[in-house]
């Protein structure tokens, strides 16, 4: 592996900042392989899965854009600090119902999930628009987003297996409880900083519609940015969403147990987190939106093989496959926007692809979960790796067809754009 691989965490600050997030996450990816788990253990449906998702991710993408603006206007380390504080009182929440309320605490769940979508929605914009700050070297941020997935992803391979025996040996109220500690690291971390002082920005700058319609403008004018957002958002609506369904082929498919989900879950993290080493691993001036495409064509190979395979092992290949393919839809999405948005407007127009991104996810996931109760769980699956297969040929031609046009089109001397295009 390229030792450039690690280059980012050289810098302190995102050193802590990835140190903290690595323990926090885990807890994260528990809490939601537990509330999948509880939800459908208690319902026995399908829909209310997509309705538990829905709850989180549609009160993210509605809030995001206001984020957006929050995350421009203010200081981002502060906005940080206090989501991750506000989501440490959640978690505390959603523990004490699933200790009071027992097998009556679905609808307790779903608001309180739909409360930390509200905070996400304000989380992720700042969070993802500070990890500029964090390198000390600008060259490094493609690797530093590359590692902060990988984490992502790693996380997403233990927090779903620790998940699945902590909920089969010591029930849902530690499991819950556990995601709750996991905050104090990063809460930790973010405190042991050190970041420049803020510089705020003057009042008279500041006017919704206006910072609205600058950000909407920038992406219209930026084809790099407004190609990769409507792929991102089709990806999200149609394909990945799959998710949505892993407690049903756990339970009902391979007639298993919340262990079962914590490996499903578990195996998508590990095929996701090579993927995230592999994007870290390429040289600064790879071609990303190439192995995009080329990722997004494996992607739907893995979930074409994986939807109808009932054999557990070759299922759990299939699956792994698959999601090695998936990373690239989220991490090289943000690598592309974060390469060709300026810093005064990164906040607002990575809170346009939260917006686009997280809000098409829950719709996916209700379409998902309803979809699947006609037509079954497999065969929805199947056409959702199909539709990753046709999106991946159809972005490629698209891609072709502009780099012909760049060809055939004389470039006039003085354009910046065609440097930032190249970038």
């Amino acid at each position: 592996m390229n030792i450039t691989t690690f280059d980012s965490l050289r810098s302190r600050n995102f050193r802590l900042f990835f140190m903290g997030q690595s323990l926090s996450l885990i807890g994260t990816w528990m809490q939601k392989t537990a509330v999948s788990w509880v939800v459908y253990s208690i319902t026995q449906s399908k829909f209310m899965l997509g309705v538990s998702v829905f709850a989180t991710l549609f009160p993210a993408s509605v809030f995001s854009l206001l984020g957006g603006i929050v995350a421009d206007r203010y200081d981002r380390y502060k906005v940080l600090l206090a989501t991750q504080v506000l989501s440490l009182v959640q978690a505390v929440l959603l523990m004490l119902a699933v200790v009071f309320f027992k097998e009556h605490v679905v609808w307790e769940i779903i608001l309180l999930s739909a409360l930390l979508g509200i905070i996400n929605g304000f989380d992720v914009p700042a969070r993802q628009s500070l990890v500029h700050q964090l390198v000390d070297d600008p060259d490094n941020l493609p690797n530093a987003l590359a590692l902060n997935s990988s984490m992502v992803n790693l996380s997403k391979l233990l927090g779903p297996a620790i998940a699945g025996f902590v909920l089969e040996s010591l029930g849902n109220e530690v499991c819950f409880g556990l995601n709750a500690l996991s905050f104090i690291p990063v809460i930790i971390s973010l405190l042991l900083m050190r970041l420049p002082n803020h510089l705020p920005k003057p009042k008279a700058d500041r006017n919704i519609r206006r910072e609205f319609r600058e950000s909407f403008t920038f992406i219209r004018d930026n084809a790099p940015i407004s190609s990769t957002i409507i792929f991102a958002g089709l990806m999200s609506l149609l394909v990945l969403p799959y998710t949505t369904l892993t407690p049903v082929y756990a339970k009902d498919i391979f007639n298993g147990n919340a262990t079962t989900l914590g490996v499903i879950d578990g195996v998508i993290g590990l095929g996701a987190f090579i993927g995230a080493l592999y994007l870290a691993s390429l040289k600064p001036r790879a071609d990303l939106t190439k192995v995009l495409a080329t990722n997004t064509l494996i992607f739907g190979i893995g979930l074409t093989l994986f939807s109808y395979t009932t054999v557990y092992p070759l299922a759990l290949v299939f699956v792994t496959f698959g999601a090695f393919g998936m990373m690239s839809v989220v991490t090289i999405s943000n690598t592309l926007i974060q390469l060709h948005v300026t810093h005064e407007l990164r906040g607002r127009v990575l809170s346009i692809f939260v917006m686009v991104f997280a809000g098409a996810l829950p719709l996916g996931s209700l379409l998902t979960g309803a979809v699947s109760h006609y037509i079954g769980v497999q065969a929805t699956v199947l056409a959702q790796g199909f539709m990753a297969l046709l999106l991946s040929l159809l972005y490629a031609r698209y891609l072709k067809r502009q780099r012909l046009l760049k060809v055939a089109e004389p470039v006039p001397a003085e354009q910046p754009e065609s440097a930032l295009v190249q970038a």
